[in-house]
């Protein structure tokens, strides 16, 4: 059954807000959370910090007064919303552990929007991104049993491979190679305008988590590997983001971040397994119709125009979190030689990207340091490879075995 957020009756703002003890939230039990369970709270604390983030940079790009009270109203409820489902995540999981889980969201999610992406340009650069968050899932698998003496498979379960994808090593390009084409606001699908926005938040989220806690180790590998990372993740925010038409106008913006938070709580509340978290989503999502309703009004009436003019007739199929290792496969396959060249994507290591590999892993490199140590420990490196050999010949354990 369609479902338009525009028709429906939500929550009024002055009802919406909560008292401490209702934001103070009872964590997930870690020992049993469905491992995308944990997935879609990552995700939507995510959505949640890009709406706040969007909604104070656009404050700053204003000097109407009533927009800035419609703004600051929401964003104490956006605020309201990302404490709830941030507190979710329980104190008893380890930040390695919960960075398994921002990792398997990684891959998973930007699976699923690269299937689903009706665009074959954008679908591309979701697939390019795919293959560098997976191979980080892989680089801190290992360094979870190295620091925790503990497998991955107890974090995700066995509905995430665990391989090496297109090497972290590789993944460093000069930043005017990860610039991207952005889609035509007047003729895009807007279904890629809300993948766009989705895997913006969701890599936006990432990147500022492994900025802020990637220093609270005290083993030298630990605190490389999440520099690493993190720094793969800044190039893959410039990615996104850069697939979003800079001719938006701020209330277009606007309409359409309220209407991908109706859009992503919508699906999560649809497969949610947990009843009382899926009385959260469903909770949320009663707030943001109200909150989309705003933007609507506003829009209207500073910009001149018909949101229906951006948004579609209803929302579109849900955003499912699921298994998708036939498709990582598949991806890994045909494209994990690739590099970007400009907006563009090439199979040769290219003068520029040579140059920018050979600064930045002068002294080493830490993605790779991890297994190698793994390896040295274990024996062996760490993986959870259920569907059969890497489809990669090189990138097969043995393979490494035989350079030994």
């Amino acid at each position: 059954m369609s479902f338009n957020p525009l028709t429906e009756k939500g929550i009024n703002l002055d009802e919406q807000v909560r008292n401490w003890a209702e934001l103070n939230v009872e964590p997930y039990d870690k020992a049993s959370v469905d491992p995308y369970t944990r997935c879609r709270v990552i995700a939507m604390n995510g959505i949640e910090v890009e709406a706040v983030i969007f909604s104070h940079q656009f404050n700053r790009h204003t000097d109407v007064p009533e927009v800035k009270a419609a703004l600051a109203e929401i964003r104490r409820i956006e605020q309201q919303q990302q404490k709830v489902v941030n507190w979710l995540i329980p104190a008893e999981e380890s930040t390695l552990e919960v960075t398994l889980g921002y990792e398997q969201e990684a891959v998973d999610l930007t699976a699923w929007l690269a299937r689903s992406e009706p665009d074959p340009y954008l679908r591309q650069t979701y697939d390019f991104g795919l293959l560098e968050d997976f191979d980080h899932l892989y680089r801190y698998a290992n360094l979870y049993e190295l620091i925790e003496g503990k497998q991955a498979e107890d974090v995700v379960a066995r509905l995430t491979e665990v391989m090496p994808g297109r090497p972290t090593r590789v993944e460093h390009r000069h930043p005017a190679d990860n610039i991207r084409k952005h889609y035509d606001r007047h003729t895009v699908d807007p279904l890629s305008r809300l993948h766009a926005l989705t895997i913006t938040a969701a890599e936006q989220q990432t990147m500022n988590f492994y900025m802020n806690i990637g220093n609270r180790y005290l083993e030298p590998v630990a605190r490389g590997l999440y520099a690493e990372i993190g720094m793969v993740e800044e190039e893959h925010v410039t990615q996104y983001e850069s697939m979003l038409d800079p001719g938006e106008s701020w209330f277009e913006q606007l309409l359409l971040h309220e209407y991908n938070e109706c859009y992503m709580y919508h699906s999560f509340e649809a497969q949610e397994s947990d009843p009382r978290i899926r009385r959260i989503w469903e909770l949320h999502l009663a707030m943001e119709i109200e909150q989309l309703r705003i933007a609507a009004d506003l829009m209207r009436r500073y910009d001149g125009r018909d949101p229906l003019e951006v948004l579609p007739a209803a929302l579109p199929e849900p955003v499912l979190l699921e298994p998708n290792k036939q498709y990582v496969r598949e991806v890994l396959a045909d494209q994990v030689d690739l590099t970007s060249l400009g907006t563009g994507y090439v199979r040769d290591a290219h003068k520029r990207f040579q140059e920018n590999l050979k600064r930045v892993n002068a002294a080493g490199n830490p993605s790779e340091e991890v297994i190698d140590i793994h390896r040295e420990r274990f024996g062996r490196e760490y993986r959870l490879q259920t569907e059969g050999p890497h489809p990669v010949r090189e990138l097969r354990e043995e393979a490494f075995a035989g350079q030994a």
